[in-house]
């Protein structure tokens, strides 16, 4: 680890440090509010700066030479910021970075006056990215002349107002540029198209939003012309002995309607088997509970693509299926499932479901649908086929695997560790001079609340036996 001691990097966070220290009740009310403005531009040139360090970060191939797959992993590893707060930094810089050819000849900002305004502190991150917003849905076919003074026209406008006055702007902008859409062609609307799933809530319901090509919207009308009619579909009447009086007596809403039926087009799809196999296994859902829940019928079950679903849905899922049971030791490691190829058999890839319920490496939230089945000790080295050397990793994590100074390791928890059977990933040193080996606790957050809870229990008793 080298430290930065001469020069404007280390003369800032110096000054940082002595801002941290100012006694701000000196101030004035009016200076109190001009220091508020003065932090603001600052923190808004910093996220410039920063910008400047990530295009030098990615030219010079720091983050493959890291062993990383991304620039936006080797944030998230390096600095610990969230996937979103990575893969956002990381588009603003491909926006408002200077860029440089192979001859190192700078290439010109995709979004000049905005990069300009930011460096100048007038605006901030989110400005900018409502800016660059706006401008995604700029047609492709309008001239680049008419481009660029649409953006000088955003920048101007966030100089001034909010992020939100930059989208209504914006919006009355784009309209007044293709009036009467005859400018959106082909490649707008590949570019727009997108289909996203929330992330489930306290109340296992995921948002869904997005934009469908006309495809994509001729395929789905007909399918929900059929399925989504009045009385089809209704999980309150599954089997009406009359479907016209049952259409009278729907009351769903068109909305409740559209998602029953595209429930039931899922479940179609899924029991056709049309998709074959991922994986291994059947594409179909797979659900994980424990006994107790099974007999009670209670509590919420997990999907192996990182979902979940109350028990009582997943028993009604299940009503056709054939169930597996898998046994654990009293540490929850799986018992002994093993075979004499390298490649993980179907019925290891069930077990190991329940037991690592995801990518195993720290803070990687991927679930087991998007995993491969690892060996901790490679089969190359005669690591073998056994559920006790398997765990999973997804593709991206599964490749920063490697025995090279840069790669990551991975080793299995032994009977003396807090988490037995457990896999432990070691980072190489430039993410962790000390390679101390570590647990991914996102997919068993159980875990760090029970060790928060038997933390405060001893301090609380501890506390007791002072008292006299």
């Amino acid at each position: 680890m080298h430290s930065i001691t001469e020069g404007p990097v280390a003369a800032l966070a110096a000054d940082v440090s002595a801002v941290l220290d100012d006694d701000l009740t000196r101030y004035s009310d009016d200076q109190v509010t001009e220091v508020l403005r003065m932090a603001e531009r600052c923190t808004r040139q910093l996220a410039a700066f920063f910008t400047k360090a990530l295009v030098e970060t990615e030219e010079r191939s720091i983050p493959r030479r890291a062993g990383c797959t991304s620039t936006a992993s080797y944030l998230q590893d390096v600095l610990r910021l969230s996937r979103s707060d990575a893969t956002g930094r990381v588009t603003a810089a491909k926006k408002l970075g200077t860029w440089h050819d192979v001859g190192g000849h700078p290439i010109p900002v995709d979004l000049p006056a905005t990069s300009t305004a930011q460096q100048g502190g007038d605006i901030s991150p989110e400005h900018a990215r409502k800016i660059a917003a706006v401008m995604h849905d700029v047609p492709a076919a309008l001239p680049r002349a008419h481009r660029d003074e649409a953006e000088k026209i955003l920048a101007e406008c966030a100089r001034d107002g909010t992020p939100e006055d930059v989208r209504k702007a914006g919006d009355r902008l784009l309209s007044y540029l293709d009036p009467d859409g005859k400018l959106t062609d082909d490649r707008d609307r590949a570019r727009r198209r997108a289909f996203r799933i929330g992330p489930q809530g306290p109340d296992l319901m995921s948002p869904v939003s997005g934009c469908i090509d006309p495809t994509a919207r001729a395929l789905l009308d007909a399918l929900l012309a059929k399925h989504a009619r009045p009385g089809m579909n209704n999980p309150d009447d599954p089997n009406p002995a009359d479907p016209a009086d049952a259409a009278t007596k729907d009351v769903r809403t068109a909305a409740q309607r559209n998602h029953d039926a595209l429930k039931r087009i899922c479940e179609i799809a899924l029991e056709s088997g049309v998709s074959g196999s991922h994986r291994g296994l059947p594409v179909t859902a797979i659900i994980t509970m424990t006994l107790d829940q099974l007999e009670e019928a209670a509590g919420v079950a997990t999907t192996a693509t990182g979902g979940r679903i109350p028990v009582s849905d997943a028993l009604k899922m299940a009503e056709k299926t054939r169930p597996w049971l898998a046994i654990f030791d009293h540490a929850g490691r799986p018992l002994h499932l093993g075979r004499t190829s390298r490649l993980a058999s179907g019925e290891q890839r069930l077990v190991l479901i329940p037991f690592d319920r995801g990518c195993t490496k720290p803070r990687c939230d991927k679930p087991p649908s998007l995993c491969a089945v690892h060996h901790p000790e490679e089969w190359a080295d005669d690591g073998k086929t056994d559920i006790e050397n398997e765990t999973f990793a997804c593709d991206g994590c599964h490749a920063l695997v490697t025995k090279t100074e840069t790669g990551w390791k991975t080793i299995k928890a032994g009977d003396d560790h807090e988490f037995p059977g457990r896999t432990l990933w070691i980072a190489p040193k430039h993410i962790d001079p000390e390679q101390k080996p570590r647990i991914n606790h996102c997919h068993h957050p159980e875990e760090l609340l029970d060790r928060a809870v038997k933390a405060a229990i001893e301090g609380a008793n501890e506390s007791e036996d002072d008292d006299p």
